[in-house]
């Protein structure tokens, strides 16, 4: 059996993990247009050196690029604090069954996506390849570089802080 070209191989392991690549990109600089960038120079990147790419798992080889691209991008831009963040970018039109099931359900889905946006960033990108993404501890230990321990602990931090914003946004929209 003939041995995939590179070209064919990078189409079969690593494009099939854009829409993750981008996902992860736009809650990282929270804008769909730097996300865009971000993840078309990691693109670049993984092209580049994937003659070093040994490995099976695609998606976590790219989210890493992906996310190693941000904090390059950041570093070059002046920090993650500077990029606002994009509404349009993480609302989500599902349908439902009545006009005020589908206003109550929209509200709360901004209420949570501007709660995680909020996150300090070494939580929100573990909560996001966690909870959005579902890589395992282990890829994202690989993903951020990070011990084991040191992804479980961001995720319960990350967790706890959403919640806690969750609780204090639902209190104020309450009037409590």
């Amino acid at each position: 059996m003939a041995t995939p070209n590179p070209e064919d191989r990078f189409r079969e392991l690593i494009l099939p993990h854009l829409d993750s690549a981008f996902n992860l990109a736009c809650w990282l600089t929270r804008n769909r247009a730097d996300a865009q960038d971000v993840v078309q120079e990691a693109a670049m990147r993984a092209f580049k050196y994937f003659s070093g790419f040994h490995g099976a798992d695609g998606r976590v080889w790219l989210l890493r690029i992906v996310r190693n691209t941000f904090y390059t991008w950041c570093r070059d831009k002046g920090g993650p604090d500077g990029t606002a963040f994009d509404e349009e970018l993480h609302s989500t039109a599902e349908p439902d069954r009545s006009p005020e099931a589908l206003l109550i359900r929209q509200d709360c889905d901004r209420l949570v996506q501007q709660a995680l946006a909020a996150l300090p960033l070494q939580f929100r990108e573990v909560v996001v390849m966690r909870e959005l993404e579902e890589l395992s501890y282990k890829e994202i230990a690989e993903i951020a570089g990070i011990p084991i321990g040191t992804v479980m602990s961001r995720l319960g931090r990350g967790r706890k802080l959403l919640a806690q914003r969750l609780g204090d946004t639902v209190g104020r929209h309450d009037g409590t």
